[in-house]
């Protein structure tokens, strides 16, 4: 009998075993979400110019180029940068820019560089300049269009400007220590002559959001947070329908990558890293607002064959566990100190050997 609850013990502590290297790690799945890839670092900014580029675009023009501003320096001036980080030209606009945060450019090539940051809330209004995209890469002066806007409700702090890659719409997303930044829309055809009212559209998602960019549908928009990425699903009620891992660093810009489904971002720092990374797509859960019918895109979807491998890893792992589980039991029942019947075995054969007979049973005396 020892032989064989010995046996049974080695036997359920193998399956247990098993089981164990089956089911998934704490530190793999986390809170229920899927590891992203890590980024892919494309670059170093190493230009004393551009410590903290805040607005990033890719060129329609010139293969392999990039837009980037800087909030140093109170010139306006836009940088074309190649695929090392190296400042292959400077193009000066000559305004006098207060705090420049943004970059976008619309469906015709032209470039929006917009002064919008304001973190003292002391500005009476905001300014977005446009030039149109350079055909050569070489320093010079070029002339701009500038367009005044105004707040509807005051001043507020913004690192984002949107732009419909469809109609050219122009947004701005404000910033918020506590996470409660807001979505503006500026007029459909904005005028050179006065200022420009905005119009507050709807609450933006959470985080303290430092740029954005409508993905090429148009239905959706990637919006950079202080500590991560979020995928908007765009319409009345924008909501966040993906978000990313913690991202490399910090910084304030964001732009469409080279290859469709990607984006790239800059980390702040002495020589800035400009990073690749897919754009979010697994569903975000709990929380979320259903946008509009028609505005609502349609979410990445994992392929068959990743749902057949899960299904038929789930279905594996709930038969080991069951195994493991009936052999537990069985364990149990066979190594547990032994019980009465055992008991009785081994007096019975004890009093064999001696030679006396079974105890008398005994009942209670009552008086």
């Amino acid at each position: 009998m020892r032989q064989f609850r010995i046996a049974l013990a080695l036997l359920g502590a193998t399956l247990c075993a098993f089981a164990g290297v089956a089911l998934p790690t704490a530190s793999a799945t986390g809170t229920g979400t899927a590891a992203d890839p890590a980024a892919k670092k494309l670059f170093s900014i190493k230009d004393d110019r551009i410590k903290h580029p805040t607005g990033l675009v890719r060129s329609t023009k010139h293969q392999g180029t990039y837009w980037a501003v800087s909030s140093s320096g109170a010139t306006g001036r836009v940088f074309a940068l190649d695929t090392t980080g190296k400042v292959q030209a400077v193009f000066r606009f000559g305004a006098n820019v207060a705090d420049v945060e943004a970059l976008g450019m619309d469906r015709n090539g032209t470039l929006y560089i917009a002064d919008i940051g304001d973190s003292k809330l002391s500005r009476n209004q905001i300014e977005i300049y446009t030039i149109p995209e350079p055909d050569s890469l070489q320093d010079a002066n070029v002339k701009y269009h500038q367009y005044d806007f105004k707040y509807p409700d005051g001043a507020h702090d913004a690192e984002t400007l949107l732009i419909d890659p469809e109609t050219s719409q122009l947004y701005v997303v404000t910033k918020s220590s506590n996470g409660a930044g807001t979505i503006y829309s500026a007029p459909a055809s904005p005028t050179r002559q006065g200022t420009n009212d905005l119009t507050k559209v709807a609450a933006a998602p959470t985080g303290v959001i430092t740029d954005g960019t409508f993905l090429p549908d148009g239905q959706r928009v990637v919006l950079r947070t202080s500590t991560d990425l979020a995928t908007v699903a765009w319409g009345d009620n924008p909501n966040a329908i993906a978000r990313s891992a913690a991202l490399p660093g910090e910084g304030g810009s964001l732009a469409l990558g080279a290859t469709d489904g990607t984006v790239v971002f800059a980390a702040d720092g002495a020589s800035p890293g400009v990073y690749e990374l897919a754009v979010p797509a697994k569903a975000a859960t709990g929380g979320t607002k259903t946008p509009a019918a028609s505005a609502t895109p349609k979410p990445a979807t994992s392929t068959d064959s990743n749902s057949s491998d899960s299904s038929g890893k789930s279905h594996n792992l709930m038969w080991i566990i069951i195994g493991a589980a009936v052999f537990a039991l069985i364990i149990t029942v066979f190594t547990f100190p032994p019980g009465r019947r055992e008991r009785r075995d081994r007096q019975a054969e004890n009093d064999r050997l001696t030679g006396q007979g079974p105890p008398t049973a005994h009942r209670r005396q009552t008086h």
